[in-house]
C-alpha cells in the first residue's frame, strides 16, 4: 500500500521531488498568498482551481529585454477583453495587476525574460459551475528568455497545413488557458518534421500558427494579414503592422494556401521571436527560400520600439 503521512513528511517529500524546467523559473507570485518567491520548488497551484481541471481562465505572455517590459498595456487590455468575455474579473483592480506584473519582473533579478500571467476562476471544487469558486486566482511567473541567434533568423522556418482546424470565432478571440488545439498543432509539426503548422478555417483560408500570427507579402509588395475572425489578434503583429504601415501597404483579407505559395514572403509574428520568415510551406519553396526584407524590417522596428517605448522595470 502507498504510505500515508502527515503534512510535514509530505512537504519534505514534495520539495525533494523532481521538477522539470525549474532551472528556467526566476520568480513567481500567487495573489492568494501575496508574496513574490524565487524558489521554483514552491511554485505550486491548488488542484481544485478551475483553471487547472477545467481550463477556466485566461492568460498573457509578455517579454522584457534589457530591463524594459514590452507592450504591458496592450497585453493587459487584451486580458481584460478575454476575461470579460468569460465573465471573469481579477482578484484586484486591473491597475494593480499591471503593478504586480512589474513587481514580479523586477524581483526576478533578470535583465531579460518572459512573464506569464494566468487569471483563473479560482479554487472551490471539482465541478464545472463557476459559482463554486468564491475568489478568482491570479498567478504571475517570470522565466528565462533565450533569444534565437541571427543564424536562426537568417535560415528561416518551415511550415505546413495542420490537420487541426481553426477555432470557432467565439473561442479564437479569447486567449484561453485551454490551448489543447494549439498543443496538437505543435505536435503535428514535430511529428511531420516541420518547425510549425498553420491552421485554416472551414472555407480553407489561413487563420494562425500554434502560438503565432502569420502574414504574407504578395507579389506586388503588399503585406496581407488574415482577418482576426478565426484567430487571436496578436499584440506583436498588430504593433509590427502599425510600425511598418508608413513604409509598406497593408491589407486585411482572406489568404489561401495558393496565396502562401505565391508570396514573396511569409512572416510569423509572436512575443518570443518578434518576426521570422517561413521559407518553405508544405515542403514547397517560398520565393527564393530566404527570409525577406519586410520581415527583417519588422524585426528592426520592433527591437527599436522595445528600447524606446518599453516600461522600465523597478529595481529590487
Amino acid at each position: 500500500m502507498i504510505k500515508k503521512v502527515g503534512s510535514e513528511e509530505y512537504i519534505d517529500a514534495m520539495l525533494a521531488s523532481m521538477r522539470a524546467g525549474t532551472d528556467k523559473v526566476c520568480a513567481f507570485y500567487e495573489h492568494r498568498i501575496g508574496l513574490v518567491c524565487t524558489d521554483p520548488k514552491l511554485m505550486l497551484m491548488p488542484w481544485d482551481d478551475h483553471l487547472v481541471h477545467r481550463g477556466d481562465g485566461v492568460f498573457e505572455t509578455m517579454k522584457f529585454v534589457n530591463g524594459k517590459l514590452y507592450q504591458l498595456d496592450p497585453h493587459v487590455r487584451r486580458m481584460k477583453r478575454s476575461a470579460s468575455t468569460i465573465h471573469l474579473q481579477p482578484p484586484c483592480s486591473w491597475e494593480e495587476l499591471s503593478d504586480i506584473i512589474l513587481d514580479v519582473c523586477g524581483a526576478s533579478g533578470c535583465e531579460s525574460g518572459l512573464v506569464r500571467v494566468m487569471l483563473g476562476r479560482g479554487g472551490g471544487g471539482f465541478g464545472i459551475s463557476p459559482f463554486e469558486c468564491p475568489v478568482p486566482s491570479l498567478y504571475v511567473v517570470v522565466y528565462k528568455y533565450e533569444p534565437k541567434s541571427e543564424e536562426w533568423y537568417e535560415k528561416g522556418l518551415t511550415a505546413f497545413k495542420s490537420s487541426i482546424p481553426a477555432k470557432q470565432p467565439y473561442l479564437a478571440t479569447i486567449k484561453s488557458i485551454d490551448y489543447l488545439p494549439n498543443v496538437l498543432m505543435k505536435f503535428d509539426a514535430m511529428k511531420e518534421g516541420f518547425d510549425m503548422s498553420f491552421c485554416f478555417d472551414r472555407l480553407g483560408f489561413l487563420a494562425e500558427g500554434a502560438t503565432e500570427n502569420v502574414c504574407i507579402v504578395d507579389a506586388g509588395g503588399t503585406i496581407k494579414v488574415p482577418e482576426f475572425t478565426n484567430a487571436l489578434a496578436g499584440t506583436t503583429i498588430l504593433r509590427a503592422i502599425q510600425l511598418i504601415a508608413d513604409e509598406v501597404p497593408v491589407d486585411y483579407c482572406a489568404i489561401s494556401e495558393e496565396d502562401i505559395l505565391l508570396a514573396k514572403e511569409v512572416i510569423v509574428c509572436g512575443t518570443s521571436n518578434d518576426a521570422v520568415g517561413v521559407v518553405r510551406f508544405n515542403k514547397k519553396p517560398i520565393h527564393d527560400v530566404r527570409p525577406g526584407p519586410v520581415c527583417r524590417r519588422m524585426r528592426e522596428l520592433l527591437a527599436k520600439d522595445i528600447e524606446e517605448n518599453g516600461t522600465v522595470l523597478k529595481k529590487y
